[in-house]
């Protein structure tokens, strides 16, 4: 039965072996994390035994049988159950009456996320925050990566500009014209994550910045005017 002991690395259990469980489960393996996993389907479990000893068949996900497996004892639990609302509904409710720690479950709908959330889940949309990541991209081509934290929040990743290079932060003024803050500057493997008013932006600049994805489209509006 797995065993998570006390003051150790996290560990982490994942229910449901599709293609987000199992690409989660697998970049989870590869950092080292202590891993249980459960599918109802042998193959998809075969596979995983590969990465770590904690992987189990189950075909009905009631509490009796999640308990065997020892997934009580994990500190943070992902329920990858998408397509059968109902189950999804269920495990999520097992697994918060069993009493771990932190349980986040993948919804496909708001009205699956409302239902997760109530029963005290986390909830993710791996489909819309992926479309949301890509439209972010499209709309402002110079943008590297962008994560969407919320309707009024993104951090954005993108080379400065070249209407910037050889001016100051406080010459550009992102946080009055724009409402962005610089989080960190990268050069090659320099990190400068405190940002002196007075640093000079250089060519080949990574910046990364925190702000509303409109803030970063008027910045991008700008920057091509500038060009």
């Amino acid at each position: 039965m797995f065993r998570n002991q006390k003051n150790e690395a996290i560990s982490y259990g994942i229910i449901g072996l599709g293609r987000f469980g199992s690409a989660l489960a697998l970049e989870l393996a590869r950092s080292g994390a202590e891993l249980l996993v459960i599918d109802k389907e042998e193959e998809k479990v075969r596979e995983m035994r590969e990465y770590t000893e904690n992987a189990f068949v189950v075909k009905n996900l009631d509490k009796k049988s999640l308990l065997e497996t020892g997934i009580k004892n994990c500190d943070i639990v992902i329920v990858c159950i998408g397509e059968r609302l109902d189950t999804s509904v269920l495990t999520t409710l097992n697994l918060v009456s069993l009493g771990v720690p932190q349980v986040i479950a993948k919804a496909n709908s708001a009205d699956h996320g409302d239902i997760l959330e109530k029963l005290g889940a986390e909830v993710v949309y791996p489909e819309r925050d992926m479309a949301i990541r890509l439209a972010n991209r499209l709309e402002t081509s110079n943008v590297l990566d962008s994560i969407h934290m919320s309707e009024q929040l993104d951090i954005s990743k993108l080379p400065v500009p070249d209407c910037m290079v050889g001016k100051s932060v406080v010459d550009i003024d992102l946080r009055s014209r724009f409402m962005l803050n610089i989080i960190a500057v990268v050069n090659n493997e320099a990190v400068m994550q405190n940002v002196d008013p007075q640093y000079v932006f250089r060519k080949n600049d990574i910046l990364f910045l925190c702000g509303s994805r409109d803030g970063i489209m008027r910045l991008s509006e700008w920057t091509e005017k500038q060009a």
